[in-house]
């Protein structure tokens, strides 16, 4: 069969196509790389989002055959509070595998194993024997814990978290929240009390929930709880006790790759019984989508927030200042733990939504780079989007979000452009910490998340790091590497080998010679950062 090219739609975290066939400004280096024929055999992937939920269906050459989405309701019930529905999750999820599956079976594809990846730190507690959720979900986004935080900070006890779980002491993660729940009463009499992130939640309930439902996590989301030990593997006594978060309702910790268990097919008939064969957290699974198997291998995913990654082998390295270090994945029992130094930004895709939403600058999101290239520059306006505060390398959970420098002659196209650089800021800044901190420069990074499909973006990125940025074929990144680790644990194919890893770039960006004039718009955002950090309505 011939080689063919396709238009590649992607979608962004906040739910809103781009078609690449749209997008004017080529970069000054575009390579096509043809799509492979597809497969029998079929790979579902489970992504259980921050905005949405889906499942892909992904043939073993890594092509997405086809996708079934729903949006997930978001509830803001005070400010700095974010929570949704786990009932709602659980629904979603079922819906998007049955569609699929009768999409799969009509087609004439066999489903051969499930991934499931997710959004990390957001946390949830329910009742085993019923499987009902207890409260609603707290949002890794949620900062209602700020304060916890900060006495514990008072109490001297970040040291003995950073050294433990590699990262900081923050809102962000899960334990503070479980804490919070279990301070509130949640869970009070309640022997069969489960405490988990999004992960171990759907696959409960697609394994038979309160009828022998496994309950378990792997190590790259385990270690975003705050509870994870990175040297053991294991769940720290330490850190439990004084979170005060019980043992027994904590999930069991396995490979992220390997036979997890099995769907149950009283839960979708459609789909029977399929071997759910890996679990990883969603910008792990980017990372291993990206197909950075290598030590000092870097992704920065521009989703509902911006991420970036770097696979930084199997030795555990000292705390890095202003970055996290979490458990990339664990390939089987035997395995050693991957690393990865990560930098967090919360907000990214979500400031597009916000100009869309909110100020109605964009009707759609696929206008913001049309608008954005109305002008030659910002004209000194600059965006800084902590609306849930600052993440890396500050991590400061009061910081707001700001728009600066603005002129009589300030418009839409201004704020347009702002938000894009601000977006290119916030990886520049991540990056810049990870060169630092590891004394090893970045050659190349890899780039996904739906508004990497914005070209001006992928461009500044480059310019403003003096390093080629390459964008995939595929920017299902994460639901790929879910895919290519469920394969991996069924035996049915090895990425690593060059000839069937499912990686290929669809576009390679150079950065620009003049590195200087790019760096001079980046030095006049970070002036604007620490402005949106006096910000402080709290008190």
């Amino acid at each position: 069969m011939g080689e063919y090219y396709i238009t590649v739609t992607t979608t962004l975290s906040i739910g809103v196509a781009i078609s690449r066939s749209h997008l004017d400004n080529q970069p000054r280096e575009v390579e096509q790389v043809p799509v492979a024929s597809r497969d029998v055999d079929t790979i579902f992937a489970i992504d259980a989002g921050t905005t949405g939920v889906r499942t892909l269906a992904i043939n073993l050459r890594g092509d997405v055959v086809d996708v079934a989405y729903r949006p997930l309701t978001q509830y803001f019930p005070s400010p700095g509070w974010v929570e949704h529905d786990g009932n709602e999750i659980i629904r979603l999820v079922i819906e998007t595998l049955e569609e699929a599956a009768q999409r799969a079976e009509a087609r004439g594809e066999k489903v051969v194993s499930i991934g499931i990846t997710n959004q990390r730190e957001t946390t949830i507690a329910f009742d085993k024997s019923t499987g009902q959720p207890l409260a609603r979900a707290i949002v890794w986004q949620d900062r209602r814990t700020a304060d916890v935080c900060d006495d514990l900070r008072r109490r001297g006890v970040e040291p003995l978290i950073r050294s433990t779980t590699g990262l900081v002491l923050d809102p962000y993660f899960s334990a503070t929240k479980m804490s919070w729940l279990l301070q509130l009463g949640v869970g009070n009499g309640v022997e069969s009390l489960g405490l988990c992130t999004i992960d171990s939640w759907v696959l409960w309930n697609l394994t038979g929930g309160p009828a022998g439902g496994v309950f378990a996590t792997d190590p790259s989301n385990a270690s975003r709880t705050m509870l994870f030990d990175l040297s053991s593997g294991t769940w720290s006594e330490e850190l439990t006790s004084l979170f005060g978060v019980p043992h027994h309702a904590l999930a069991s910790i396995v490979p992220s790759s390997g036979r997890i268990g099995l769907t149950s097919a009283s839960v979708v008939p459609r789909l029977g019984q399929v071997a759910i064969s890996s679990i990883i957290g969603d910008q792990q699974g980017a990372l291993f989508g990206q197909a950075c198997y290598e030590a000092g291998m870097a992704k920065a995913t521009y989703g509902t927030g911006s991420f970036v990654l770097q696979n930084i082998g199997t030795t555990l390295p000292e705390p890095a200042d202003g970055l996290t270090t979490s458990v990339a994945w664990q390939l089987g029992p035997q395995a050693p733990l991957t690393y990865a130094l990560e930098g967090s930004a919360f907000v990214a895709g979500a400031a597009i939504q916000w100009l869309r939403d909110e100020l109605q600058i964009i009707a759609t999101s696929q206008d913001l780079e049309p608008l954005a290239r109305c002008v030659d520059s910002a004209d000194g306006v600059m965006v800084v989007p902590a609306f849930t505060g600052l993440g890396s390398p500050w991590f400061d959970p009061r910081a707001r979000g700001t728009i600066t420098g603005l002129s009589r002659g300030s418009g839409k196209a201004q704020i347009a452009r702002a938000t894009i650089e601000a977006l290119s800021y916030q990886v520049t800044a991540m990056v810049d910490q990870m060169v630092n901190s590891a004394a090893q420069a970045l050659s190349t990074l890899r780039v996904d998340g739906g508004a990497s499909a914005m070209s001006m973006l992928c461009q500044l990125q480059a310019d403003q790091l003096g390093v080629v940025v390459e964008r995939p074929a595929s920017l299902e990144t994460t639901a790929l590497g879910a895919a290519t680790l469920a394969a991996l644990g069924e035996g049915l194919m090895d990425p690593f080998a060059k000839a069937t890893t499912p990686w290929a770039a669809e576009s390679r960006f150079t950065p620009s010679s003049d590195l200087a004039t790019a760096r001079a718009g980046y030095e006049q955002w970070l002036q604007a950062v620490e402005r949106s950090r006096g910000l402080n309505f709290e008190d």
